[in-house]
């Protein structure tokens, strides 16, 4: 079996048009509501200056929910089976968000849950714990799938260097894995937590209770680039099967539907946190993540402060942005305190794991670096006495 060689990840480190590939516009500009730029893919802004997150913030909070917890409940009358058979697949990592959706469905709402799990690269302690007290504490089935260690260490490798997000092996099995349970158990409802698309400012404007299987998951969730645009460094259709979601024939038999439970629930990812400890056993970090001020969201993977940093890389903007711009929307913080925690933890270097990064892709810190370097766009970075810096970031605007 082909294996991608040493020579061939070296010699394509070469400075790469961020701007050009994801259509970044050329002027930056901040929301005036929130802390988040318009360097984020995708995401628009109005005439106001209001980026289409917190245009969408406006409309949760408008929205009859009395009447999205008749659908709710309309939607889980039409799947749910009586006879001890899985009703619905909930993806679930034990983390705050997929503990509330999972938690509800089947103490509220008196659904039969089969909660699908993608493993994460490494295991966090913490992650790991929450993991167990997921299925432990909180009760539930669950089905954890594991991709094969090396082809997922290469793949991880070359989406570092060659997207510029080493998570995204990690995405494409997180999306694909439930798609196949579902197919092959024929448990067509598959209940997602929120609409990222929508949530954090993308093309989607408007609440949607489910995706569109065809075309959302390689243009929203995958960059535009599927797991089969991988074979070109060696990897097998074999390799790559596990990450490649069923055929659409198969599912549209199966009859499968993937609704966003954020669409029915207003989604408040700290409310998600206080019920998922209070149900579930969830526990917080007891030190805050690298990059940002939060000690309870995506606490599972030793490697996905390096996603959060190549996001800042890439885009200019970090982790603590992320959260600080969800946080302004959901009225837990003002503007001028999440551009605080932006200016004092955006673009952290993610050092705790560092090592543990490097062995896993089987690479030297130099080369790291300079992989690092060819993602910064000349409109987003300046270097100035031999040090890197924003040119424009929300606290001088």
């Amino acid at each position: 079996m082909n294996r991608p060689c040493p020579s061939l990840l070296a010699a394509t480190i070469e400075p790469k048009n961020v701007q050009q590939r994801y259509n970044l516009p050329t002027t930056v500009r901040f929301c005036t509501k929130c802390t988040m730029s318009n360097q984020r893919p995708r995401i628009t802004f109005d005439k106001e200056g209001v980026c289409s997150a917190c245009r969408f913030a406006e409309i949760k909070r408008q929205t009859d929910r009395a009447e999205r917890e008749r659908e709710l409940r309309d939607l889980c009358d039409r799947f749910r089976r009586n006879d001890g058979r899985f009703d619905v697949i909930v993806p679930a990592s034990g983390g705050k968000d997929s503990a509330f959706v999972a938690h509800q469905l089947k103490y509220k709402y008196n659904m039969n849950p089969l909660t699908v799990t993608w493993a994460p690269h490494l295991y966090t302690d913490i992650g790991y714990k929450n993991f167990q007290n997921f299925i432990h504490k909180g009760g539930f089935h669950n089905i954890c799938g594991t991709a094969d260690g090396r082809i997922h260490r290469i793949l991880t490798a070359l989406a570092f260097i060659h997207l510029g997000d080493p998570f995204q092996p990690f995405i494409y099995g997180q999306k694909a894995f439930p798609l196949r349970i579902a197919t092959q158990l024929d448990i067509p409802f598959i209940m997602y937590g929120e609409d990222g698309e929508a949530e954090y400012g993308g093309s989607i404007a408007k609440p949607r209770p489910s995706h569109n299987l065809e075309d959302d998951l390689k243009r929203h969730y995958f960059s535009g680039i599927g797991p089969d645009r991988w074979r070109e460094f060696g990897l097998s259709e074999q390799d790559l099967h596990f990450y490649m979601p069923p055929p659409l024939e198969q599912m549209q038999k199966v009859g499968v539907q993937c609704h966003f439970f954020g669409y029915y629930k207003k989604w408040i990812p700290q409310e998600n946190y206080y019920y998922a400890v209070e149900h579930t056993g969830f526990t917080a970090n007891p030190e805050r993540s690298e990059g940002t001020y939060s000690k309870y969201a995506s606490l599972d993977d030793r490697l996905d402060g390096f996603h959060y940093y190549l996001m800042y890389i890439k885009f200019g903007i970090g982790r603590a942005t992320s959260d600080t711009a969800h946080e302004i929307r959901d009225g837990h913080l003002t503007r001028e305190e999440g551009v605080q925690l932006v200016r004092k933890y955006d673009g952290e270097f993610p050092r705790k794991y560092f090592q543990d990064f490097l062995e896993y892709c089987n690479i030297t810190e130099e080369f790291f670096h300079a992989v690092m370097d060819s993602w910064r766009s000349p409109h987003l970075w300046e270097k100035k006495n031999g040090a890197w810096r924003l040119r424009h970031t929300v606290w001088n605007t």
